[in-house]
């Protein structure tokens, strides 16, 4: 989703020779397939296949894969997204081989050192030559961590960049008549932070306010790999019923299905009263959209969600999931607005950008 746009910019500036890499961190071949063909992504030129394994291990794996490509390819530069693994392990790998690297999606904060993508944002942000920020508040988390102002680009979003080339495609589909559902009179969510789900209690509480929501409003619940495999390590399937084994319309409960593919998915939240998750990308889409999303975390690295969008944090405390969700069912929500130029055309705003810095 975030490479899409950039490829998509690049391909109109003839003098700009690209290649993908894909280091195969995300390894699930469905989600991998839909995604690529969803978003008209070419097939990567390069495909290091790191799969599964601790951070470490993959940390390790991209960095001797990629260390081999870089030293084959010799690129002039490096572009890197997001705050995975494969973000600092690309970046750390091309720097000591004295090549430049580009941040996408640079100063995000949740200042919260347990997430393992905190740590990747920070390693990754120190030794970037040019920094791709998406709001105000990158802008200040980069100037008060000592980043030479002259790196720092405010470009607006890539994530939106995709939302809006695919929205009207998306609005097309109705996916939520598949499952039974009308527009509406319906809840979608995605979770598989560790944080939510890998403490049972924590996940069996989440689990608990989900079902008083649900009695309203029915759930649906694409499942992550993740998630789905941590609900039965921890016995807690009797909460979810699977949405292939319902019968007529989708009554109350909480119903969960495969992982959608981009478009699918965007045409089943855009059309729910809500969105309940602990995804970055969702607190952003849904702030466009224009539709009220629960964020169940303590803290986001995407403030600016929270202060001009749709956004409200609720942690995994089951009283405050209750309440807010109840409060919006009720009408009491804050309608939000656009950021700054979260107007589509990032991408072509950091092609222009690394075209002059290149090419002039």
């Amino acid at each position: 989703m975030k490479i899409a746009p950039i490829i998509k910019a690049m391909n109109a500036q003839p003098q700009i020779e690209h290649l993908l890499m894909h280091t195969g961190q995300h390894y699930d071949e469905t989600l991998n397939k839909y995604f690529f063909e969803d978003l008209k992504i070419p097939e990567p030129d390069i495909n290091l296949g790191v799969g599964s394994g601790s951070h470490a291990e993959q940390t390790a794996k991209i960095m001797v894969g990629s260390e081999k490509v870089f030293l084959q390819e010799k690129p002039e530069l490096v572009i890197v997204v997001g705050d995975v693994n494969s973000t600092m392990a690309c970046t750390i790998t091309a720097k000591k081989l004295n090549i430049k690297v580009a941040h996408v999606e640079a100063g995000l904060r949740s200042h919260d050192m347990t997430m393992p993508e905190e740590i990747n944002r920070l390693c990754t942000d120190v030794l970037c030559d040019y920094l791709f920020t998406t709001d105000h508040f990158a802008n200040k988390n980069l100037l008060a961590e000592g980043i030479s102002e002259d790196k720092v680009f405010f470009v607006g979003n890539v994530m939106i960049d995709t939302l809006i080339t695919h929205v009207d495609k998306a609005k097309k589909l109705d996916v939520w008549k598949r499952f039974g559902a009308s527009r509406g009179n319906y809840v979608a969510m995605t979770m598989h932070r560790p944080g939510n789900v890998d403490d049972r209690d924590v996940l069996s509480n989440i689990f608990e306010a989900l079902q008083h929501i649900a009695k309203r409003f029915p759930i649906i619940f694409p499942m992550h790999p993740r998630t789905n495999k941590m609900i039965h390590s921890y016995g807690l399937q009797d909460y979810v019923q699977s949405v292939d084994r319902r019968k007529g319309v989708l009554t109350s409960g909480i119903w969960t299905c495969d992982p959608l593919g981009y478009l699918d998915f965007l045409n089943l939240y855009m059309n729910a009263r809500f969105v309940l998750t602990d995804s970055g990308g969702l607190q952003e889409e849904t702030t466009v959209l224009g539709i009220p999303c629960l964020t169940m975390r303590p803290n986001t690295e995407r403030p600016i969600t929270v202060e001009l969008g749709t956004n409200i944090l609720v942690g995994n405390n089951p009283k405050r999931i209750i309440k807010t969700a109840n409060d919006i069912l009720c009408g009491n929500f804050k309608k939000g607005q656009i950021p700054p130029k979260w107007d589509g055309k990032a991408g072509e705003r950091i092609v222009e950008i690394l075209s002059k810095e290149f090419y002039s």
